[in-house]
This record gives structure tokens, C-alpha cells and sequence, in this order.
């Protein structure tokens, strides 16, 4: 079985994303610190005192098999989060499902294509990029 997981990375706001991707989809949040990680400066690793207490590694995972990661990229490396650099793609077996998922992730988002239905014959599709700057596109699974 092959997986593939969106993995987002942040400077300074993984933890709040991570929290905020629960509220919506359920599940369990897993993180480490660069502290908890012993990968601080003071020990001969990336993250400064400052950023002891940022992401290094986390994870929601919930029962259906979602799952996205993020992390802090620390200041000795560059980041540049960039115009579009990823999209999201979350297909719900329902527009019931769709709209809650819609409904939470909309909070503190901006919206770039309303839900409702698609001119190609999905019963609903939305757009949006949220609180943290991420770009989710959300359909209801159809088979072309």
C-alpha cells in the first residue's frame, strides 16, 4: 500500500494549524518539539531557543485515514510559503460531508470559489485559502 500525505510547512504556526485541521476533521492531533527533540542550537541542532517550543514534526491523523502533516521551519533555513505552491484536495463521498467539512474550514478563510455545484458535473465544489494561507479545493467524489 503506498500513501501519500500533504505534508505543510510553517514558520511559527504549525501548532495552531494542526489544532485548527482537528476541529475540522477529527482525529488525533501527534507533534514534537524541536525541544522534546533535542534538535535546539544549544545542542548542536536547527531551531534557536526562541523556536524550542515550534513543531519539528506533527500529524492529524483521524479513523478514515486522514491525514496531513506540518512543521516549523526553523530560521536557519529559508522559507518562502510562495503564491500557490499546493493545493489540497479533499473528496467527500457526500455534499452532506462536503458542506461540514466547507463549513469549518471556511472560519477565518478566503473564499475563491463559493461550494456549489460545478459546471463539469460535480454535485458540489468549493475553493478556498484558509486562516493559514493554504489552498483547499473540496469536491464530492463523482466517477468521470
Amino acid at each position: 500500500m503506498l500513501q501519500v500525505t500533504p505534508h505543510l510547512n510553517f514558520r511559527g504556526h504549525a501548532r495552531s494549524a494542526l489544532e485548527f485541521y482537528q476541529s475540522v476533521f477529527g482525529g488525533e492531533v501527534s507533534a514534537l518539539t524541536y525541544q522534546e527533540a533535542h534538535n535546539v542550537q544549544s545542542e548542536g541542532g536547527m531551531a534557536t531557543a526562541e523556536e524550542a517550543d515550534q513543531i519539528m514534526w506533527g500529524q492529524v491523523l483521524n479513523d478514515t485515514g486522514f491525514r496531513i502533516m506540518a512543521y516549523d521551519v526553523p530560521s536557519a533555513m529559508t522559507y518562502d510559503p510562495g503564491e500557490k505552491p499546493v493545493y489540497i484536495s479533499v473528496q467527500a463521498g457526500s455534499t452532506d460531508e462536503l458542506a461540514g467539512y466547507w463549513t469549518k474550514l471556511k472560519d477565518g478563510a478566503s473564499v475563491m470559489v463559493d461550494l456549489g455545484p460545478a459546471p463539469w458535473g460535480a454535485p458540489m465544489y468549493g475553493m478556498l485559502k484558509d486562516q493559514f494561507g493554504v489552498i483547499w479545493v473540496m469536491d464530492v467524489q463523482t466517477s468521470w
